[in-house]
């Protein structure tokens, strides 16, 4: 069989390099291009991936004129995601989009409405999906270990979008402070800021969490740091109809949770109407307490189902199989998520609460 023609389409965003490792390493997929307008972007993945250089490029249609393609994965700045969308859209390849979904509810629709009737999916990857105590805790609610699910509450972030690189690469405080100015993360027009880029996770697994469920209001709040233009922390509050929910998203946390998990501890908390389950990102058990166990015990974590060890492994199944992406890929429930973050930072610029927008 054929492998899977995948191209990566802009490096704005340091997970492309992650992502290509996951096709690289994938037995049934290989790179077939590359995309970015500034060549020194993509020299790591060249050099990692032994990329030749006829399928490396610097126009976008250059390089789709070089498919056929089966894949494009899009890793471009959030504001630009609709715009590449509606692009590649045409050129019947299927779009996986490294998350955040959009920049605007309004502009997630875009992208729904450009893939439709193309025959091919639109992917939104949020890498928390591949977080076995996440995965684990979503069976276990499932399953009904704490009874009805009421609240989710959400604490995650970073050192900062700059301090790292593909593979985790860690970057000096002196290089991420050069970087910041001309940085994308750190202008608003872009899509920059922790609201945008860590919000999203928490809302978009917290759909999942909650079978689907949209909050009827938001109230958020965002730090105001001079000479930033974009917020730092954001807090919302969620009011659902079985309670408040909690999402909050740092850029300067102390530590980042891949390394140690700094405190807060990154990772959710799920309260139920007969039990409660912490999951730390990254964590080897989660943590129960149910009515008739209330003392807190630990739950070993599952390991990842064949097929769905990560996201190109799974989304590329799903297209083998002719299925449909589901659960935090599925643009649906993420288009629910993406209004949950479009009310938080309305709330935070208007100082109130507000209804779900539309």
């Amino acid at each position: 069989m054929a492998k899977f023609r995948i191209v990566g389409i802009s490096f704005d965003h340091m997970h492309m390099g992650d992502l290509l490792r996951q096709v690289h390493d994938h037995p049934g997929a290989e790179i077939a291009g590359i995309f970015d307008p500034d060549p020194a972007r993509m020299q790591s993945a060249i050099d990692s991936f032994a990329i030749p250089p006829d399928r490396v490029f610097t126009d976008f249609d250059t390089c789709m004129a070089a498919g056929p393609y089966d894949m494009a994965i899009l890793c471009a700045a959030t504001a630009e995601h609709a715009a590449y969308t509606e692009r590649l859209a045409p050129h019947g390849v299927h779009v996986f989009v490294e998350k955040p979904f959009a920049a605007s509810a309004d502009e997630a629709r875009r992208m729904i409405d450009a893939m439709a009737g193309t025959g091919r999916q639109l992917a939104i990857n949020w890498p928390l999906r591949w977080v076995e105590s996440h995965v684990t805790a979503k069976r276990l609610i499932e399953e009904g270990l704490i009874g009805e699910l009421r609240e989710v509450h959400f604490f995650d972030g970073n050192r900062g979008p700059l301090y790292h690189l593909a593979d985790k690469v860690a970057v000096s405080p002196d290089e991420v402070e050069r970087l910041k100015p001309d940085s994308w993360w750190y202008k608003a027009a872009s899509g920059g800021g922790s609201l945008l880029d860590y919000m999203g996770y928490g809302a978009t697994l917290g759909t999942w969490f909650m079978a689907g469920a949209a909050p009827l209001e938001v109230t958020c709040t965002i730090d105001r740091t001079p000479g930033i233009e974009v917020d730092q922390h954001a807090i919302a509050v969620c009011r659902y109809a079985t309670g408040l929910s909690r999402m909050e998203t740092r850029w300067g946390t102390f530590t980042d949770p891949w390394t140690h998990q700094p405190q807060p501890t990154c990772g959710f908390t799920f309260i139920g109407s007969d039990g409660t389950i912490g999951s730390p990102d990254y964590a080897s058990h989660v943590t129960v307490q149910t009515r008739a166990r209330p003392e807190r015990h630990d739950i070993a974590v599952d390991p990842l189902k064949p097929g769905e060890g990560n996201a190109i492994d799974y989304v590329l199944g799903c297209i083998a199989r002719g299925e449909a992406v589901g659960g935090p890929l599925d643009p649906a429930l993420c288009l629910t998520a993406q209004r949950i973050v479009d009310t938080a930072l309305r709330s935070a610029h208007e100082k109130r609460t507000l209804e779900l927008v539309p």
